[in-house]
């Protein structure tokens, strides 16, 4: 568990889950991976960020929210979880993300953003953004060999920005009007930008 001065007890996550998975078949999220379920890697970063509180948002499947719970029981870390529901889910990614801000407490210094089918995005990277963020930069992603992965970390003065998204483009756009002013990481490790998109991802996970 994190500790120190990244202030752990104002930052906070959301793990999007609401997609459909339309290009593994379905059911993505809860499909069986290293002997749980693949929302289990993603629950495991989150919560080993340094921050309060994880939201999951839910949408297509309607297994994911018992997954997860259970995940967390077995985890220790049951009471750190809050699962939300994307009405919206069919919209896009904007849509859940704007489901997990609103969830969010009102004081709550920045966000970090993960994504459900990422489950191998190292335990140390969202530190070293908090790092980045408490020394000023307004946002913060790691980079592997030249491509932004995940987590993102904003800072507070961002959330607006992001509860105003629309579409499937996510918080793209508002990374891309920070220009220099985004904070990259270098990391030699892909698991910032492995996902899993086909049942085949599964079997090639790295590491």
């Amino acid at each position: 568990m994190a500790t120190g001065g990244e202030a752990r007890a104002a930052f906070e996550a959301i793990v999007l889950g609401a997609g459909a998975g339309a290009r593994f078949g379905g059911a993505k999220l809860t499909a069986p991976w290293r002997g749980g379920r693949l929302i289990d890697g993603a629950l495991a970063a989150a919560f080993a960020a340094p921050v309060r509180g994880v939201t999951l948002v839910t949408g297509a499947d309607p297994a994911l929210q018992s997954e997860a719970a259970a995940y967390a029981a077995r985890a220790g870390e049951g009471a750190r979880l809050r699962i939300v529901h994307a009405e919206g889910h069919a919209e896009g990614m904007a849509a859940s993300l704007r489901a997990g801000l609103a969830s969010l407490p009102s004081d709550a210094a920045g966000l970090f953003l993960f994504l459900g089918d990422m489950p191998l995005v190292p335990a140390g990277m969202a530190l070293r953004l908090a790092k980045a963020v408490g020394a000023g930069a307004p946002a913060a992603a790691p980079v592997f060999e030249g491509r932004r992965g995940h987590p993102v970390l904003f800072a507070a003065p961002l959330l607006p920005q992001l509860a105003r998204l629309a579409g499937d483009e996510g918080a793209r756009q508002v990374l891309a009007q920070l220009g220099p002013a985004l904070a990259l990481i270098e990391t030699d490790d892909p698991g910032v930008v492995f996902d899993v998109d086909r049942p085949d991802d599964l079997a090639a996970t790295p590491g």
